[in-house]
């Protein structure tokens, strides 16, 4: 950072820029091999406070990691076998809901024609296509092997993370020098992370949890498929509260009458408001330090960059890239304004008054006697 301070402001932010798009544009090229990476040292983060409480307790090393690693295989078996069942299902009543949708297709565009909209009825079949969800599902489907080899990898990654991870700092100093800044600087950057995912996780669980519930009670079909997809789109802001709702509301209204579905929808919108609103903000306490327009951008941004993970893993990312331009007072700037609302300028930035020279009367005015201007 040196070098940049022979710059002027704004070159070094060009450079500073520039730099950063070679970046992301590397991430982009390398996307299979770093996102299956990225997953994984979030999900370590996560269990290593599991890890670090049994050590604590007398559990041998090995020991603490197996059952992690067990655990952990266990969940993402049980998870894939949920999602792949629940899909298989869909697949096969699939025709029936197709006719249903199909229908309501013509009914919805007789009724727009009706209060005066033209071709209605020839355009919404090409709006809500019946078939684009069969493919969709058949693609699900057909990447499932995909899937469950990058959950082995990334399962694999993590054992192996959480292997290294009692010498990670005592390496880092070794290699990089690091002072007492750097390493609290680092270890605020590392529990941020774990908090913001452990916090993250337990929500994403109720709120999974909540709309399985209410779903069951008012007999939609394949609410845990509905909830495993509440359970994962509630990693990603904004959007993700959205596109969680449509499927099931679609369900409830091929499946049931229009009451149902106000009901289905009126379900999501009390379970991601108590939850994302209300319960999450107190948890997290002051909130993830990233202003509401940082964050859609970020989503934007990380999802081109690395695909479907990097929407779930944008806000963690944007939490430590602010973390990581807080440290140098060349890209500090860039971290406040991706950080939160700023209600006050701080003290030391208000100006200082102006030093105003006295004169050459006024300096005659305080020469003592002694000083030689007397006779």
């Amino acid at each position: 950072m040196k070098i940049l301070s022979g710059f002027s402001p704004p070159a070094r932010a060009m450079i500073v820029a520039a730099a950063c798009a070679v970046v992301l544009l590397f991430l982009r090229a390398a996307e299979s091999i770093v996102a299956p990476v990225l997953l994984a040292v979030f999900i370590a983060a996560i269990a290593a406070p599991p890890l670090r409480w049994m050590q604590r307790k007398g559990v041998p090393k090995w020991g603490a990691l197996a059952l992690i690693a067990f655990v952990l295989l266990d969940v993402g078996s049980i998870f894939a076998l949920i999602t792949t069942g629940a899909l298989e299902g869909f697949r096969n009543t699939l025709p029936g809901y197709q006719e249903r949708l199909t229908l309501l297709n013509e009914q919805f565009g007789l009724w727009l024609e009706g209060i005066g909209i033209a071709n209605s009825k020839e355009a919404i079949p090409d709006i809500f296509d019946p078939a684009l969800v069969g493919a969709l599902v058949r693609l699900a489907l057909s990447n499932a092997g995909a899937m469950v080899a990058t959950g082995l990898l990334v399962l694999l990654t993590v054992i192996f993370m959480l292997l290294e991870a009692p010498g990670l700092w005592l390496k880092l100093r070794t290699a990089f020098g690091l002072g007492e800044d750097s390493e609290a600087r680092l270890r605020q950057l590392l529990d941020a992370l774990n908090r913001y995912m452990v916090i993250k996780t337990g929500t994403s669980l109720a709120t999974a949890l909540l709309i399985w519930i209410w779903l069951t009670f008012l007999g939609i079909d394949f609410a845990v498929l509905w909830a495993i997809l509440a359970f994962l789109l509630n990693f990603v802001p904004y959007v993700g509260a959205v596109l969680m709702t449509v499927p099931a509301v679609l369900m409830a209204l091929i499946q049931a009458d229009l009451q149902t579905t106000i009901l289905v929808a009126l379900g999501y919108l009390l379970v991601n408001v108590m939850i994302g609103s209300v319960l999450e903000p107190r948890i997290m306490g002051r909130g993830l330090g990233i202003s509401p327009l940082a964050v859609l951008l970020s989503l934007l941004l990380w999802s081109w960059v690395l695909g479907t993970v990097g929407a779930f893993l944008s806000v963690p990312l944007t939490m430590a890239l602010i973390i990581a331009l807080a440290t140098s007072p060349h890209t500090r700037p860039i971290a406040i304004l991706l950080g939160p609302d700023i209600t006050r300028l701080p003290k030391s930035t208000s100006p200082a008054p102006a030093h105003r020279d006295p004169g050459p009367a006024s300096r005659k005015d305080r020469t003592t006697p002694g000083s030689g201007a007397g006779p």
